[in-house]
């Protein structure tokens, strides 16, 4: 770390040009106006606060922040993630052996009475615990090197935080829990030594099947989706657990908040119905999707599947549904005549269990993007390809 970028004088200077969001590339070549400070120090400090505007306005917000090389902001949890995860833990303590930039630790922080913050890179971990005292965070213990080998040594604690690097020396990056650092599944016994309550973060290409089989006593996880992007999967673990892993399917919004809940030994044992299309169409959010509770949906909401793989759900009655709904105007058969006839010259497409792609689409039918029109190109229960035109419905799914 450099100190003198804290200095009001640079800090004023920072800010100016991250609020102008200036060309980072064309500022590089400009050299320093400062003795004291590189360009390229400079420019990391920029670059940072603008990356982080909409991600984490609280760290934007204030001055005397530093931040650290790109990666480790892009890998960082968002405020809203973070704050999510913070409501998943309790207690008096909890150690965080991945700690980064320190966004969830921050947050950790205002539920539990002591937090550790462990962080193999020395530079990004003094960079952590200068930012918690600019943030007047006096509860987190900062601690620089391999948070298992401290873990080790440590008395037990409520619960142990984990977020596994998935990049690797070799492999690149990885999906697979085992590839990652530290390797939890290797070394799951020694963590259950040490706290009863494990929460790990994971991308959101890790498969949940192959996670369950890959970890232990996995009580529940949650899928988190901000503004129906998927961001992160959270598992919690519990020494001993025996109940079927509870999934949550979360989508938050500026508006609400909105989880689905089912067990996977439910869903695998509903039969969902099947009808053609009706009056309403619906579309379960990204979450729900990536969790596959693809059957549970229709048991809950008292739904009809448009087919076992369209993943597509229908009423005549409208409903509160948590994903997109749609009211059916028309059911076109997939026919060049028919669409032709149709003529839609600009319509937001999407497809669900269809042999071409939205881009073949587009390019085959000239259909621009955009406007009130909705198709959702699908195949029904009878296997025939059909083309579902629809305008969208106002809904307000609560929490």
């Amino acid at each position: 770390m450099n100190n003198h970028i804290t200095d009001s004088e640079i800090q004023d200077f920072i800010f100016d040009k991250s609020e102008n969001r200036i060309d980072i590339t064309k500022f590089i070549l400009s050299g320093s106006p400062y003795i004291h400070i590189t360009i390229q120090e400079l420019a990391q400090q920029i670059s940072g606060r603008i990356k982080v505007k909409d991600k984490l306005p609280t760290w934007y917000n204030t001055k005397k922040i530093y931040y650290p090389p790109t990666i480790n902001i892009e890998q960082t949890s968002s405020e809203t993630t973070a704050i999510y995860k913070s409501n998943l833990v309790s207690g008096k303590t909890l150690i965080d052996l991945t700690g980064g930039f320190g966004i969830d630790d921050y947050y950790f922080s205002k539920k539990l009475r002591k937090v550790i913050h462990c962080e193999l890179n020395k530079e990004v971990s003094n960079i952590a615990q200068h930012n918690f005292q600019v943030l007047g965070v006096n509860n987190i213990e900062t601690y620089t090197g391999d948070g298992l080998e401290l873990l080790k040594k440590h008395h037990t604690v409520d619960w142990i935080y984990i977020d596994p690097s998935r990049r690797h020396d070799h492999k690149g990056k990885v999906f697979f829990l085992e590839d990652c650092l530290p390797n939890v599944p290797e070394n799951i016994n020694t963590l259950f030594e040490k706290s009863n309550h494990i929460l790990i973060k994971t991308s959101p290409l890790l498969d949940i099947n192959i996670g369950i089989q890959s970890l232990q006593f996995v009580q529940e996880i949650h899928i988190v989706a901000v503004h129906n992007e998927v961001k992160e999967l959270l598992w919690v673990l519990e020494k001993g657990c025996k109940e079927d892993t509870l999934i949550k399917a979360i989508n938050i919004t500026k508006k609400k908040t909105s989880i689905f809940p089912f067990t996977l030994k439910e869903e695998s044992n509903i039969q969902p119905q099947f009808s053609l299309p009706q009056k309403y169409i619906y579309e379960p959010n990204a979450a729900i999707l990536k969790g596959g509770g693809f059957s549970s949906i229709t048991k809950h909401y008292k739904l009809n599947k448009l087919h076992i793989n369209s993943h597509l759900y229908t009423s005549e009655n409208k409903i509160d549904f948590p994903g997109r709904s749609f009211e059916l105007l028309t059911i076109i058969p997939y026919q060049k005549q028919s669409l032709k006839k149709a003529n839609f010259s600009k319509a937001n497409i999407t497809t669900r269990n269809f042999t071409e792609t939205v881009s073949q689409i587009r390019k085959k039918f000239k259909i621009k993007d955009g406007g009130d029109t909705y198709l959702f190109f699908t195949t029904d229960v009878n296997n025939n390809k059909i083309v579902l035109n629809c305008k969208k419905t106002l809904h307000y799914h609560r929490f």
